[in-house]
């Protein structure tokens, strides 16, 4: 049997200096028990073909022999790697259901700056009442 964590199935770009992005990779992270996914830091030598600055504007993902995907296509390969999540992943390769996931993602990228905002707002006031 092959140990997952030295062999992730998926590799995940994520922007590590983003409060929204962390919050939602640590949750990820604590869904990924077999250690299936490596999640990598945009910021500091990626090794991803892809530039920083696309990196930046949408979620990219590659699961193992496959090519890089992005928007709704990356999160469903990540959620194909967790099992509670894999339903979900699965049922994105219909190409309808992705369709619709990618035009729901879409709109999450125009109101995305707003709550990326929100979410420094509320790091900062938690780190006030520390």
């Amino acid at each position: 049997m092959m140990n997952t964590a030295a062999h992730p199935g998926v590799t995940v770009w994520y922007d590590s200096e983003c409060p929204l992005c962390v919050r939602e990779i640590r949750l990820m992270r604590r869904l990924d028990r077999r250690q299936a996914i490596d999640f990598v830091s945009i910021q500091g030598g990626t090794g991803c073909p892809i530039s920083t600055d696309e990196l930046m504007k949408r979620f990219h993902a590659q699961e193992r022999g496959e090519p890089i995907v992005s928007g709704a296509a990356a999160f469903a390969a990540m959620w194909r790697a967790i099992p509670l999540l894999r339903p979900l992943g699965l049922l994105a390769r219909f190409r309808p259901i992705l369709w619709i996931l990618e035009r729901l993602y879409r709109g999450f990228l125009v109101i995305r700056p707003w709550l990326q905002r929100r979410a420094r707002s509320l790091s900062a006031e938690e780190q006030a009442q520390r």
